[in-house]
């Protein structure tokens, strides 16, 4: 049986199978469709200014690796004249958020783009190992997805940056979709579909260009590309709700592989049903209105394998470096579990009557909020209410010194007697 031929080229062996569409193509046509397909999204949906400076939400990650690799490419390639700088959130974990920074930190290198780090101690008081330790791992999930969203917010300000661009993958998008749908919240549901994401009380814009993107094909790209990433799952990761919704849907797509897009536009024209004044403007072409500080996608963590189910995404990367070492005596490769679309009907619902949402700013960090207190700074006041004091030693003379006053404030004061 001779060799299959790329789809689109005719001229070079295919040995590439896209898991959106079985189409078969050889790298190097793969290598520009999939570059085309997000220059497609981008002009579509008109997401970048001539002369804007945009920062990259940038984690080490494969997707946020990939995200600036395109972009940098497609600036150069279309002329879009934009200023790129990554933009890092250390949320101190170590052993996974420190080691993946020096991967952002050799991708700053080469991609010749400026790097910036802001890190959760310095912005809430707290790391993520920190908080760990006071609540425990259940939940954890929740205050870092908060914290991130406002730190990537305030480091993009800092650098007088009003536009975000971030690297979640429709497999993100599709998975959030069916988390709202099992919470019943078409509200954020319809945020967190847009394209581009906004608001009145913020200067910084968020989008996504790798918003149709399969999470499959972007470690291809990463693969053939020799781009380096970071592919350690984060620690605290496994206990995330999100882990059943991304079991659902990896099931759904090794049944049907169109099933992530038909999630993402099924999840669109549910948010077209969402009345305006409560999600903000869930309508096409119109920027997305983003409440309480919220993470609008999950998996914005950079955690490789964290939004594979099993770390399914490194099987695929084995996987693919053992395809590459029989390639001489294959003739078509496909990934495994994988099969042809099949027909099936998906049927709408009409939304349930929902609550009209106020926005306007915390009262005591100005983000915005739909309360008179944000969501972080709530999680922060419950964190710091139960913090332990730090305990000190100090003689007896010094206990008595009012001149320590600063120095003990909030402290457990030990008076040791002097021999």
């Amino acid at each position: 049986m001779a060799p299959k031929m790329c789809a689109l080229c005719g001229t070079s062996r295919a040995f590439i199978v896209r898991p959106k569409n079985q189409q078969k193509l050889c790298k190097e046509c793969f290598t520009t469709a999939f570059e085309t397909e997000i220059h497609n999204t981008i002009i579509a949906n008109s997401l970048f200014v001539p002369g804007e400076r945009v920062a990259i939400g940038a984690s080490g990650g494969k997707d946020s690796t990939v995200l600036a690799s395109v972009l940098k490419t497609l600036n150069e390639r279309y002329s879009y004249r934009l200023n790129l700088v990554l933009l890092s959130i250390d949320e101190g974990i170590k052993g996974y958020r420190d080691d993946s920074l020096e991967t952002v930190k050799r991708n700053a290198v080469q991609y010749q783009m400026p790097l910036e780090i802001v890190g959760y101690d310095k912005l809430y008081g707290w790391t993520m190992d920190q908080v760990v330790d006071q609540i425990g791992k259940k939940g954890n999930c929740t205050y870092c997805g908060v914290f991130r969203r406002q730190a990537l917010d305030r480091g993009a300000a800092g650098l007088g940056i009003r536009h975000v661009v971030t690297g979640h993958n429709a497999d993100d998008i599709a998975e959030t979709v069916m988390m709202n749908l099992l919470r019943g919240d078409l509200p954020r549901l319809a945020r967190a579909t847009s394209i581009v994401t906004a608001s009145p009380a913020s200067d910084i814009k968020r989008s996504k260009p790798l918003k149709y993107a399969y999470e499959k094909e972007i470690v291809l790209y990463a693969h053939h590309k020799r781009l380096d990433y970071f592919t350690t799952e984060c620690i605290y990761s496994p206990e995330a709700f999100r882990g059943s919704a991304r079991t659902l849907i990896k099931s759904l797509e090794r049944i049907r592989p169109s099933a992530i897009l038909d999630v993402v536009r099924s999840g669109e024209d549910m948010a077209r049903l969402v009345p305006d004044e409560v999600s903000g403007g869930a309508r096409p072409n119109k920027d997305i209105l983003v409440v309480e500080g919220e993470a609008e996608i999950g998996g914005g963590c950079g955690s490789a394998n964290g939004r594979s189910s099993g770390g399914e995404m490194a099987d695929m990367e084995k996987q693919l470096l053992d395809i590459e070492h029989a390639q001489g005596n294959e003739i078509d490769i496909a990934l495994r579990g994988q099969k042809h679309d099949r027909n099936c009907r998906n049927t709408n619902r009409m939304p349930k009557k929902l609550h009209k949402q106020q926005m306007g700013k915390c009262k005591r960090c100005g983000y915005l909020s739909s309360q008179d207190i944000c969501k972080a700074c709530m999680l922060l006041e419950g964190l710091n209410k139960n913090k332990p004091k730090q305990q000190i030693e100090v003689s007896v003379e010094e206990a008595d010194s009012p001149t320590l006053t600063r120095r003990m404030e909030g402290l457990k004061v030990i008076p040791v007697h002097q021999t």
